[in-house]
């Protein structure tokens, strides 16, 4: 399998957001009701954090498969003020290292999430 890079997952993540924020703007115009401010985003040494359910979004996987992936030692993080962030670089080199142990079925589709969000 080809080593996923910072760019591909740059745009991955790019279209991601740009996706989520499109259903956004959707279910507030459905709703009439005011489109919530945008999310901040946090940073630690300069690089982008993510937070559980940013990763869970991302990886397509449950908040206890996180919380396992951490415990074995295979996910680095970070708390701040009692929450879980996890530093950009950190989930790019889970994912070139671990990206094999998905199942393949998972992975296709999730790759065709990512490119129906373009």
């Amino acid at each position: 399998m080809d080593m996923l890079d910072r760019k591909t997952f740059e745009g991955w993540m790019r279209r991601i957001m740009e996706r989520l924020d499109r259903q956004d703007e959707l279910i507030a115009a459905l709703t009439g009701k005011e489109r919530k401010p945008e999310k901040e985003v946090k940073l630690l040494d300069g690089e982008r954090l993510f937070d559980n359910q940013d990763l869970c979004l991302l990886l397509q996987v449950s908040k206890r498969s996180l919380q396992r992936y951490r415990s074995i030692g295979v996910l680095p993080y970070h708390m701040l003020r009692h929450k879980t962030y996890y530093k950009e670089s950190d989930v790019l080199a889970f994912i070139t290292e671990h990206i094999k142990e998905f199942k393949k079925e998972d992975v296709e589709r999730y790759k065709a999430r990512i490119q129906t969000s373009v």
